[in-house]
């Protein structure tokens, strides 16, 4: 009998044939080991491919940051507007594409320093440039399709605003910190902020730190105060929200908070003292948008802007780019004041009443009111140094003087334009001497003073014949008061004594026109005395047959045209005389 086969025993080593028959044994691994020997070679080829990924990554760096060279700014960004004062250094406007001028950091108070990097970048003065926690949000945000992350150093910001695109991609965000990296170890921490401090957006249009005192404040950089440099650099973090502040309340008191956090940031670091801190008061903030008077004073710009660029040999258009301050001989607070007493005036149904007002200083020729019109945006053709007005009887009170150049031709005019007239009579206040009408007192750039006006005077009447039309105003005592004349006949007004003016022992009122009666065209009024010349006109025109071509209309008959006409150059007198504009 065959014994059954006794049962394998598997414990025992195998043995494997070999190629000659041999056998040789075979030991079996366990899964355990296999599996921690397995591992163990996965670990150490990915430390290796780590190690190595960062070897390329960190050469890969090396290389880019050195051929990564620090680009020129934006043309935008280096464009400078023009900008427009009164004689007092209050603000008129501005010329050119941005609303731009930059200032060098010494003439930006420290403090204002120190509350753009209190509110913006805290470590700026000891950082690199760059904010790794910043930059890995950005990249996550852009891996996740995320919302745009801020945090940015101030050379971050600076390298994005004036030295890149604005998009918002991987690659330029490592483009902006690898610039911002060459910046910070190129460039002092002074050259960084103050490029920053003359391109960042503060809002209300304002590129820059100069832009934005004079849009929010009204002053000149130098002089802000902390309380408005600690405002300013609040605005920076959402400038299109913030740029309300000082008209919307809700707006108002969220920057409110956001200055006392400010504040409390450069009391804690020393910038301020605790009393400045103590003693800070929320500043007040122009209103935004512009009020009315905004819309008129681009007639005074413009003239400006022409005499300017022809002083200077440039076009208006580089007048415009080249980053100068034009210095006026206009009177702001005279002008706004003359804005809102003419604003409400009327015409008849189907005509315009237009008004136009100047005033000349005698013997000089500086223009210190130039009213042209109520709104620059409906009609930017300016009626007072260029609107053809009938003169009708304006001039009566020369009567036949023989007038020197340049005024020879003004007898034969049938419509001069307000301010060849009050040319005219500025040259009787100065006694026959005839002053060129000029707008622009000096032009800086840079704190340079690059042109000074110089007034061009040459006699124009013979003296005797100035003190002959002075005298011929002064028929006010003989003639009645406000009386309506018929045809042309002038009405000569004196003022009462108990009025202000009435101390200029020369000082006279003149009011004639053309058209009388119902029927009356214009009105002009004259006053004027050794420190002024005045002149107000009303006339009215409605379309004519022709398109865009117009006719003299009749100004309205209640009230009385030259009563009105009176009013107002009585008041605009008392406000230019005493101060109180």
């Amino acid at each position: 009998m065959h014994e059954p086969p006794a049962a394998q025993d598997t414990s025992a080593p195998r043995r494997s044939k070999g190629p000659a028959g041999s056998h040789r044994l075979r030991l079996r691994i366990p899964l355990r080991l296999r599996l921690r020997r397995t591992r163990g070679r996965l670990l150490r080829r990915l430390v290796i491919a780590f190690l190595a990924l960062v070897a390329t990554l960190c050469t890969a760096a090396v290389v880019a940051y050195q051929l990564t060279g620090i680009p020129e700014p934006h043309p935008e960004t280096v464009t400078q507007s023009t900008v427009f004062i009164d004689d007092q250094g209050s603000y008129l406007g501005r010329r050119g594409p941005v609303d731009r001028q930059e200032v060098p950091l010494s003439q930006v108070p420290r403090y204002v320093q120190d509350a753009v990097i209190a509110a913006e970048n805290r470590s700026f003065r000891t950082d690199n440039g760059v904010s790794a926690p910043a930059i890995a949000r950005a990249v996550m945000a852009s891996l996740t399709g995320g919302e745009r992350q801020g945090g940015s150093t101030i050379t971050q910001q600076y390298v994005k605003n004036a030295l890149l695109s604005p998009e918002q991609t991987l690659s330029r965000k490592a483009r902006e910190a690898l610039i911002a990296i060459k910046l910070d170890r190129t460039r002092s921490k002074d050259e960084i902020l103050e490029g920053y401090l003359n391109t960042v957006y503060f809002g209300r249009g304002s590129a820059g730190i100069q832009a934005a005192a004079r849009n929010y404040f009204g002053v000149d950089t130098r002089n802000l105060t902390v309380s408005q440099g600690a405002a300013l650099a609040s605005i920076v973090n959402i400038p299109s929200y913030y740029e309300k502040a000082g008209s919307d309340p809700e707006v108002t008191a969220k920057l409110k908070n956001r200055w006392e956090w400010a504040l409390d940031a450069m009391a804690a670091s020393g910038s301020i003292t605790a009393k400045q801190r103590a003693e800070a008061a929320f500043p007040a903030l122009r209103f935004y948008p512009p009020g009315t008077t905004e819309g008129q004073r681009q007639y005074m710009i413009d003239v400006a802007a022409k005499e300017a660029a022809g002083r200077l040999g440039i076009t208006e258009d580089q007048l415009a780019r080249g980053g100068y301050t034009v210095h006026t001989t206009f009177d702001l607070a005279l002008q706004d004041a003359t804005t809102e007493l003419v604003k409400d005036l009327k015409g008849r149904k189907g005509a315009r009443l237009h008004t136009a007002v100047v005033a000349i200083e005698p013997g000089d020729g500086a223009v210190r009111l130039l009213y042209g019109g109520s709104d620059y945006a409906r009609q930017p053709f300016n009626d007072a140094v260029g609107g053809a007005v009938e003169a009708g009887a304006a001039l009566d009170p020369f009567g036949k003087v023989l007038f020197g150049a340049p005024l020879a031709t003004l007898p034969k005019t049938a419509a001069p334009t307000p301010l060849k007239l009050a040319s005219a009579y500025a040259t009787v206040a100065a006694n026959g001497v005839y002053a060129t009408p000029y707008t622009v007192t000096k032009i800086t750039r840079d704190g340079r003073q690059v042109y000074a006006a110089r007034p061009d005077t040459r006699r124009a009447l013979d003296e005797t014949d100035a003190l002959m039309v002075n005298a011929q105003m002064y028929k006010s005592a003989e003639l009645p008061q406000r009386v309506e004349p018929y045809k042309d006949a002038p009405v000569y007004k004196e003022v009462p004594p108990s009025a202000p003016a009435a101390r200029a022992a020369s000082q006279a009122f003149f009011t004639a026109g053309a058209g009388g009666g119902i029927t009356r065209r214009t009105v002009w009024s004259t006053a004027l005395d050794s420190r002024l010349a005045l002149t107000v006109a009303l006339f009215a025109d409605r379309p004519g047959e022709k398109k865009n071509t117009t006719v003299p209309a009749q100004l309205p008959n209640s009230p009385a045209p030259a009563d009105t006409a009176e009013e107002i150059a009585e008041e605009i007198w008392r406000l230019a005389t005493t101060g109180a504009g």
